[in-house]
């Protein structure tokens, strides 16, 4: 294989590392959010969970940022039509993640229960939803997008998104992405929470550790079965271009195929099962700190096991098969595939280690904020 070719397989892997860093990181914030109003019986306590994912929300946005930039840059084709295919949700989606911020600033400025109350729905909703969205654009993909492009490249959709969104296999891959971020969200409100706060959050999120590993193994038995996408023939070195150059099939149980070539592979999912069965008994043993990077592992085991199953593909299409979009035929020039390497190996560490700078610095116990303070959220 060519330099080419080794690009992008590589900026397949980081595209992978992006959204694990998106569900782990910003996935913890939205389950934060999400519990506030279950875990937090008091105004305080609502406070006091606000105050522990404070310092770092609006940090960790920026795996959000990058996930969408990456897709951008490495993936053009893919971009523009993921955003097209998805765009009444992505409106959803966005929606959801401006009125977070707004939710930050605005709910603690007025001393009024029924003002506070509106605010803490509105992060429920802002955490819920993105999540939701999330896992169920992946369940979409598994089972294939409708759309063709014409012999211009122009491209056309041909079905309603509604269907896509709402579809079984969608909802239940997006209760699994709610449940790990009820998991992740609650084990952070372990770490540096205390008292009442912290055994319900402790409960929670065991709740949502168990749904998770419920759900995923019905779903590994889902995709196992379902009609998937097989790549008979294509080029690795060809340029971006999905209206020729590929021939692809559809079969049943054709996402086990790269299992069945590689059963090393089977380390992937089981790498999730076992971050959800060992982090839920961290959680009882009230070891949140292990539980946390359990957590961690459970979403790096579920995201690898989608991306194991899918590649080479980025997003099938079910009206004309040949013309899905893959790694082969929908990335960027190598040239640009070379400097988006260079950047990222620059700046991709560096906001590893700022992260987990902040992380350090602000390390401990969060106490319930007192009532006049307006320093706190």
């Amino acid at each position: 294989m060519d330099a080419y070719v080794y690009l992008k397989i590589f900026w397949f892997l980081i595209l992978g590392i992006l959204l694990m860093g998106l569900a782990i990181m910003v996935g913890m914030d939205m389950g934060v959010g999400t519990l506030m109003r279950f875990v937090g019986k008091t105004d305080g306590e609502r406070r006091e969970a606000l105050n522990i994912v404070g310092p770092h929300w609006d940090g960790n946005q920026v795996w959000f940022i990058l996930g969408g930039g990456a897709i951008f840059a490495a993936f053009p084709s893919l971009y523009a039509t993921s955003f097209s295919v998805f765009y009444i949700v992505m409106i959803l989606l966005l929606f959801s993640m401006i009125m977070r911020p707004v939710a930050f600033e605005y709910r603690s400025k007025v001393p009024s229960h029924r003002w506070r109350d509106s605010w803490d729905w509105v992060f429920f909703i802002s955490g819920a939803l993105p999540m939701i969205v999330y896992g169920a654009a992946m369940g979409n993909i598994l089972e294939g997008v409708g759309f063709h492009f014409g012999w211009d490249g122009q491209y056309y959709q041909t079905e309603s998104f509604i269907w896509y969104l709402l579809n079984p296999f969608a909802i239940l891959c997006g209760v699994l992405s709610l449940s790990l971020a009820i998991y992740q969200g609650g084990t952070m409100l372990m770490i540096r929470g205390s008292g009442a706060l912290y055994d319900r959050a402790r409960n929670y999120a065991s709740v949502g550790g168990i749904a998770a590993l419920v759900l995923f193994i019905i779903g590994g038995f889902i995709v196992s079965g379902m009609k998937g996408f097989q790549l008979v023939s294509g080029d690795p070195g060809m340029p971006a271009n999905p209206v020729s150059g590929q021939t692809v099939t559809l079969a049943n149980g054709a996402w086990m195929a790269n299992y069945s070539a590689h059963p090393i592979l089977w380390l992937v999912p089981l790498l999730g099962l076992a971050g959800m069965v060992l982090g839920v008994l961290a959680l009882r043993a009230n070891k949140p700190t292990l539980g946390w990077w359990m957590g961690a592992v459970a979403w790096i085991g579920v995201i690898g096991a989608v991306g194991t199953s899918m590649f080479p593909f980025l997003m099938p299409s079910t009206y004309n098969p040949d013309q899905s979009l893959t790694v082969w035929n929908g990335t960027g020039s190598e040239y640009n595939l070379v400097w988006m390497t260079i950047f990222g190996l620059i700046f991709l560490p560096i906001i590893i280690s700022y992260t987990t700078w902040c992380f350090r610095v602000m390390r401990g116990k969060v106490a319930a904020p007192d009532a006049q303070d307006d320093h706190a959220y």
